[in-house]
């Protein structure tokens, strides 16, 4: 599923997120999602995801981060029910 990243400054407003990078969620559940992407992120990193139309738009935390020759993989829980959320395969 593609989506836009943007990462929320700490003590930030989702709302104000700058959208960064465009990603691909590789795998995802009601909960988590797994995705690679060039944006550094740490551990707890406040992040915001949503697609082109904004019916996908969701506050993540980031769960754990895997550092790779060029590029980032990361998996993030998100802060909130999620209920538009469809698996596709």
């Amino acid at each position: 599923m593609p989506v836009q990243l943007a990462r929320v400054p700490q003590g930030g407003e989702p709302a104000a997120a700058h959208f960064s990078e465009s990603i691909v969620i590789e795998f995802g559940t009601p909960r988590e999602v797994l995705f690679e992407c060039n944006t550094p992120l740490e551990f707890g990193d406040q992040l915001q995801l949503r697609n082109s139309d904004r019916s996908f738009d969701v506050a993540a935390s980031v769960v754990a981060v895997q550092y790779q020759p060029g590029k980032t993989v990361v998996a993030a829980r998100f802060r909130g029910e999620v209920h538009n959320w469809i698996v596709k395969s």
